[in-house]
């Protein structure tokens, strides 16, 4: 089987330095130096595309820009690539969402993917205007996700829910295909919604026992339902050709911040009601255990630094191009088929991965570009270039 890989899209700003942000940090907080224009943005859409990867993953929240109007208006810089949009199911009505996925899949050719995010931080969500707790937001996503589901296979339904009322809605025109939903959470609630729903479920990159142990919860719980599911991770990487070039742009990354941004954005996380965001506090002890490059590192190549600064996803593979490989390889072997990734900046990093570390998993067997069997693969000649100069030289008499 062949390994899918996702890039990510940052809405939220880029930077040769990690960028402080994400779920559960200080809104204004999340501005990198290189701003996201859709011309920036473009860069790394063509990129991503050329370079293999199957879709973009476009964040959600008060601290980056709209994932649907951002990305629909990349689609037409792109031919293949998919667009993995994350959207909180409190902020628009099911109908309309099952209408605006199918619009999209239309007028993309087919190229959403949906990444449900429920929310974890009430603080954010009450800026959209949604005063649930934490649970209720997990109940309401069942039944948005209940109402898009059977809105797709072409029913008309009602539904009088404890929190979501529509009454003979359908749609006029259905997705071909249905897109396919990505859900992640590490609380009960979220595993519950995950096994009914999901078709990939996505985990943040913990340890490989932590990592082995969610996938086994969510597929007993998937088993239950008679569902088989596929299994992601999303991590950040740093892919070098060699260990210590891998290490020293880390530990560059590392004296890149200061212990009071560090505090600050711990103290906010500390807040935050997200299971899986506790989860990532624990790999570096909200930034307490030690701030030295290899205090962080929390399992060999799996460096916890990104989440100092940096909500929600806070790990990055470390290492060269095959310990990378390697450590993919290992968590294939866990479950995990799909690997969303990203690095700072963007726009550079998917060229270090995709043209390091891709094609030893494609030696391995592992890994294949999406476009394989189109892609132009004669090698050019460049005159005085190592042996291609070579071969220009006249032939002795």
């Amino acid at each position: 089987m062949s390994l899918t890989f996702h890039w990510f899209l940052p809405t939220m700003g880029d930077s040769r330095n990690l960028v402080a942000g994400g779920h559960g940090v200080d809104l204004g907080r999340a501005a990198g130096d290189r701003p996201a224009s859709l011309g920036y943005l473009t860069q790394i859409t063509r990129a991503a595309e050329q370079l293999g990867f199957v879709g973009a993953l476009t964040p959600t929240g008060a601290w980056c820009d709209d994932a649907w109007l951002t990305t629909a208006m990349l689609a037409g810089a792109s031919e293949r690539l998919k667009f993995l949009v994350a959207f909180r199911p409190a902020l628009l009505s099911p109908t309309l969402a099952a209408q605006m996925a199918t619009t999209y899949q239309r007028h993309s050719g087919n190229r959403l993917l949906l990444n449900v995010v429920t929310g974890g931080e009430s603080k954010e969500q009450r800026l959209y205007g949604d005063f649930l707790d934490k649970d209720a937001r997990y109940e309401r996503t069942d039944e948005f996700l209940e109402v898009v589901t059977r809105l797709w296979r072409g029913e008309t339904l009602s539904l009088d829910g404890r929190h979501l009322q529509v009454e003979d809605a359908r749609l006029n025109r259905l997705p071909d295909p249905v897109p396919d939903v990505y859900f992640g959470g590490s609380s009960p609630a979220a595993g519950l919604v995950a096994a009914k729903y999901a078709d990939t479920y996505l985990t943040w990159g913990e340890k490989p026992e932590q990592v082995a142990e969610k996938i086994n919860w969510v597929k007993g719980l998937a088993a239950a339902r008679n569902r088989t599911l596929r299994y992601g991770i999303r991590l950040h990487v740093i892919s070098r050709d060699t260990s210590e070039d891998a290490w020293a742009e880390a530990a560059r990354l590392l004296r890149g911040l200061d212990p009071e941004t560090i505090q600050r954005v711990q103290q906010g996380l500390a807040r935050s009601e997200s299971e899986g965001q506790r989860r990532m506090a624990e790999l570096h002890d909200r930034g307490r255990a030690g701030t030295a490059l290899r205090d962080l590192e929390i399992a060999p190549n799996l460096w916890a630094g990104v989440g100092l600064v940096r909500g929600g996803a806070g790990t990055a593979l470390v290492g060269s191009h095959t310990e990378v490989a390697d450590r993919i390889v290992e968590l294939h072997e866990l479950g995990i088929d799909e690997f969303v990734l990203s690095g700072y900046p963007h726009l550079e990093e998917a060229y270090w991965f995709a043209e390091g570390v891709l094609p030893l998993l494609r030696r391995r067997g592992l890994w294949e570009h999406p476009d394989a069997a189109s892609l132009d693969t004669t090698q050019v000649d460049v005159p005085f270039a190592g042996t291609a100069g070579r071969a220009l030289a006249p032939a002795p008499h």
